[in-house]
């Protein structure tokens, strides 16, 4: 902003106090002009049914197959070490023609590579296990429903 102060006793010389708005106008037009195309761009969105957060208790069934990973990457059953992963596949197989199908339960340690789940995930899928699911803490401070 800009003002003209000149002290004097002339008519020319009189004291002009008059703020020079224009950089303001200028400024509030460009960010207008910003807000009009950016609006739109962020409330397009494709409509979709999210899943809404729930804490479900486990459900414990005998024949339910319970998979840990634990930070070295090594995979258990239950709590019996499983050697290699052609091993899981052929006692997944095995589980996987039962009726019902257990469900498989994969708790991985948080420290370890995802890497390592992921396998377990693509062995259960290779097995034809239709149903896996991640054992998890629940935050702290919040209540099972």
């Amino acid at each position: 902003m800009a003002m003209n102060i000149s002290a004097g006793g002339d008519d020319e010389e009189a004291l002009n106090s008059s703020i020079n708005t224009t950089p303001l106008v200028d400024v509030m037009l460009v960010l207008l002009i910003i807000f009009l195309i950016t609006i739109p761009v962020v409330t397009q969105s494709i409509k979709l049914d999210l899943p809404k957060e729930r804490n479900v208790p486990t459900q414990t069934k005998p024949e339910n197959i319970v998979l840990a990973v634990s930070r070295g990457g090594d995979v258990y059953w239950g709590v019996e070490r499983v050697p290699d992963i052609e091993t899981l596949v052929s006692r997944l197989k095995t589980s996987a023609v039962k009726e019902p199908q257990p469900e498989v339960h994969i708790r991985g340690d948080a420290e370890v590579p995802y890497e390592s789940v992921g396998r377990v995930v693509v062995a259960c899928r290779r097995a034809g296990i239709q149903k896996v699911g991640f054992i998890t803490e629940p935050p702290a401070g919040v209540a099972s429903r």
